[in-house]
């Protein structure tokens, strides 16, 4: 095989991986985005006296639902269903 048409291959393999984590990144944005203000929102209620123990699974549902998901868990700890308030055992 030429080096030319090495090269192109090379390039068109580096292309597919390049727009293969486009695509990846593009999919997990929006959660990143809501994790990232869901758990702001969780660390800022907690500031005001409402504070959530920050676990995987409420780090999970904000993700998928960012404030609305946040103000969820803070409702779902305080009324004793899921979730523990901070500084409860």
């Amino acid at each position: 095989m030429p080096t030319t048409a090495l090269g192109i291959l090379v390039l068109l393999i580096v292309f597919a991986f390049a727009f293969g984590a486009y695509r990846i990144i593009r999919t997990i944005r929006p959660f990143i985005v809501n994790a990232v203000v869901g758990l702001l929102v969780l660390l800022g209620l907690g500031w005001f006296g409402f504070g959530v123990e920050i676990t995987p699974p409420a780090v999970l549902v904000v993700a998928i639902g960012g404030i609305p998901g946040a103000i969820l868990v803070v409702l779902l700890a305080y009324l004793g269903i899921v979730f523990t308030p901070v500084g409860t055992v």
